[in-house]
């Protein structure tokens, strides 16, 4: 007989964004602030601090998309149906977390299965990262040998899903903080967002690098010169969401 999963009285914290946008380092100083995780990727080879993505979850998603003939670098134009065996496997992820303290998990693929969490999860606290389209192009050019225009088309497919799970107030507020911004308005900005969340925030956290940002847009964090109409009014729609 198939049991229902776990519910966590707080709701767990799902974090959302696209790919090279600082998902990783804002999920893990939420985990050094007490945020569990699961069994996460530690290390990958383009980051000695790893992804933070527990293998479970990415092996569900990445389920999810192969469902629909996408992936991650052709993502699919809207939100991902959820089978019943998909569905079977999620609950079965969230009944090896912990009910009795916080907990969480962060893929970027989540902007596009975000609905068929949320229907066992409706207490889900929604965080997020974002960054510069122009960075995270390059940062993808760097990574997968990309060139910036696809980049940019992937950054919009992403962005264009977080912006509308921002703006639709039925799944809550999403917390989000930009991976652009510099140390001390980023630390404060984590700080806050432990308070919101109940966790004991470190006197420092370990987890950043400012040394991982090998990318950062010339235009400036607020700029949107050089960009397709569409991306720069996604970027500029989704300023107004930051904390």
């Amino acid at each position: 007989m198939q049991h229902p999963p776990p519910t966590d009285p707080g709701g767990p914290v799902i974090a959302l964004g696209m790919h090279r946008s600082g998902t990783s380092c804002l999920i893990g100083c939420l985990q050094e602030a007490g945020l569990e995780l699961g069994n996460v990727v530690a290390e990958t080879f383009d980051n000695p601090k790893g992804n933070r993505e527990n293998k479970a979850i990415m092996g569900l998603q990445n389920g999810l998309f192969r469902d629909s003939g996408t992936e991650w670098n052709q993502p699919p134009q809207e939100a991902l149906p959820w089978t019943p065996e998909r569905r079977a496997e999620r609950d079965a992820i969230i009944a090896t977390y912990p009910d009795d303290r916080l907990w969480g998990f962060k893929d970027p693929r989540t902007v596009f299965t975000l609905a068929g969490w949320l229907q066992v999860l409706p207490a889900a606290r929604l965080i997020g990262s974002i960054r510069h389209p122009l960075a995270v192009a390059q940062s993808l050019q760097t990574r997968n040998g990309f060139r910036i225009e696809r980049g940019l088309k992937l950054w919009l497919a992403y962005n264009a899903q977080l912006l509308r799970i921002c703006r639709d107030r039925s799944s809550g507020p999403v917390g989000l903080v930009s991976f652009d911004w510099p140390w001390p308005r980023y630390d404060a900005a984590l700080r806050r967002l432990c308070a919101d969340l109940g966790l004991a925030a470190p006197a420092r956290f370990g987890f950043v690098d400012t040394a991982l940002r090998r990318n950062s847009a010339d235009t400036g964090a607020e700029g949107g010169a050089d960009l397709p109409a569409p991306v720069a009014d996604t970027w500029q729609a989704l300023q107004q969401y930051l904390v």
